[in-house]
């Protein structure tokens, strides 16, 4: 397995997975979307993505914004898409995905690295605490829809 840092070269690879991603979130499939939205963010340093490849066909990505943390007044960066494709599941793609994004934290310097997930994606929870992750008990996180 190879992890690389996304550019947008690998643009067609890493759209497809973002698609896959959506539509495991029930979004209806926009290839075209989420290719213009990731070109958007790799063209702009908007986001990191890290690609992960098994025998040069692209499995997973993981995609991370940064941002700051006021009362700590230190750079945090927020994981907010990991998704490895079926045929690559349960080959250590998810972790070694998680661990590249940690190392994107050390190397600039961030705090930690925050994540949401919903509710029932246990998978992906059991993922997030055996590397080290903790559930935040003492926050609500609120929207507002626009």
């Amino acid at each position: 397995m190879h992890i690389l840092q996304a550019n947008v070269e690998h643009l067609g690879a890493v759209a497809r997975l973002f698609d896959g991603y959506r539509q495991f979130y029930e979004q209806p499939s926009d290839l075209i979307g989420a290719t213009h939205f990731l070109r958007h963010n790799l063209e702009n340093n908007e986001s990191v993505i890290f690609l992960a490849e098994k025998d040069n066909q692209p499995l997973g990505f993981v995609q991370l914004y940064p941002t700051w943390e006021s009362v700590t007044m230190t750079k945090r960066w927020v994981l907010y898409d990991l998704f490895v494709a079926e045929s690559g599941r349960g080959l250590g793609i998810g972790r070694a995905l998680m661990q590249r994004a940690k190392q994107l934290a050390l190397e600039t310097g961030a705090k930690y690295i925050a994540l949401e997930t919903a509710k029932d994606n246990t998978t992906a929870q059991a993922l997030y605490e055996s590397e080290g992750y903790k559930r935040d008990d003492v926050f609500l996180t609120y929207i507002l829809e626009i």
